[in-house]
């Protein structure tokens, strides 16, 4: 790493299999059982998985009917966002209480920089300790923590010691903690990535730092100079408690395939009021419509279109999705609908740092 750059005291706090915990939660005769969140039918995906599950190799993304067969006595349960967003919003509370660098990046996830917190406590480590028996105690869930110098080391951290602990990677160890890691936990390198670095003879941290950044822009392109940092364990990005929503979604897998554009014109009008709605509830405009399109044989398309205006209305929304539909014709059944708005006209705020307070950091403090 390099001595000058600053050095915060990152927290990652990830909730233990969320979406099952809060089922198992709201109904104890689940409790230590194999479940799915969603995936129910013949064509569900599932949208999470309680550890029980996780063993016959059920995950989120899995089609209902794959999980039955590697789990045949999973339990399906609905989906009950509602109730997420209501303890989500506990939770986030409690990180409050310390600091008001809060960085969500979903219901069950956050960044906290407690650098200097709430509290007057220079340790992190016992930050995230107190802050996840408080969850524990105040919500009835569990959930795990990394802890480090900056969001990327502890967001992998934050998975070594799941369910219901955390791990620190305290600054003199960061290197040698990148160094023996599996390319594949790297946070950022996805599937299709990894394969290529395995290729390319990258296998662990140790073999992405032996490449130079001109190898690795050449292979990765823009992501290639991303790579040689952070397995340097230099990654400058600030916790953002103001983060600006990019796009706003909804989609609809359907229970049989589509072939009639008169049918998925119907299921279009749903998905443009909710997205209307979604819209309307955040008090966000969009320009640029995007209409995406899964097939029965799972090929996904997207088509777009930017206005020259901000909206939020849906007849003007599920017109353009329209347009968008019949812009070209479709030679297969559809599966899946979804409509996304886009260039929001939300303006992006920065939150003033004290470098004072980020630039010095001591060892102890962890």
């Amino acid at each position: 790493m390099q001595d000058n750059l600053p050095i915060r005291k990152i927290i990652h706090v990830d909730m233990d299999a969320f979406y099952a915990s809060v089922a198992e939660m709201d109904d104890p005769t689940l409790k230590g059982k194999a479940i799915a969140v969603g995936g129910g039918g013949s064509r569900g995906v599932i949208s999470a998985a309680s550890y029980e599950a996780r063993k016959f190799g059920v995950k989120s993304a899995m089609s209902g009917r794959l999980a039955i067969k590697l789990c045949p006595h999973l339990i399906f349960v609905k989906t009950n966002f509602d109730r997420y967003k209501e303890i989500s919003k506990k939770v986030r509370a409690i990180f409050f209480d310390y600091t008001d660098l809060v960085e969500p990046l979903s219901l069950d996830e956050a960044y906290l920089d407690v650098t200097e917190n709430k509290k007057g406590n220079p340790s992190a480590s016992l930050i995230a300790k107190e802050i996840r028996a408080r969850i524990f105690n105040e919500v009835g869930l569990t959930a795990s923590a990394g802890i480090s110098i900056n969001k990327f080391v502890a967001k992998i951290a934050s998975d070594f010691n799941k369910p219901n602990g955390q791990k620190t990677v305290y600054p003199e160890e960061v290197l040698d903690f990148l160094k023996v890691l599996d390319i594949r936990k790297f946070y950022g390198i996805g599937k299709v990535t990894a394969e290529k670095m395995y290729q390319k003879g990258v296998f662990t941290g140790l073999d992405l730092k032996s490449k130079s950044l001109e190898f690795l822009e050449e292979n990765f392109g823009k992501s290639g100079k991303q790579y040689y940092y952070i397995v340097r364990g230099i990654h400058n990005s600030e916790v953002k408690p103001n983060r600006i929503r990019k796009s706003l979604a909804a989609e609809r897998t359907f229970n049989e395939n589509l072939s009639s554009e008169i049918f998925m014109l119907e299921k279009l009008e749903h998905i443009a009021t909710e997205v209307s709605k979604r819209l309307n509830t955040s008090k966000v405009a969009g320009k640029t419509i995007t209409l995406k399109i899964k097939y029965s044989d799972f090929t996904l398309q997207t088509r777009s279109k930017t206005l020259p205006y901000f909206i939020s209305d849906k007849d003007i929304i599920l017109e353009t999705a329209k347009n968008l539909l019949y812009q070209e014709k479709m030679n297969n059944s559809v599966r899946l609908l979804g409509i996304s708005l886009s260039n929001l006209n939300t303006e992006k705020k920065t939150k003033k740092v004290d470098k004072k307070s980020v630039s010095v950091q001591l060892k102890f403090g962890f």
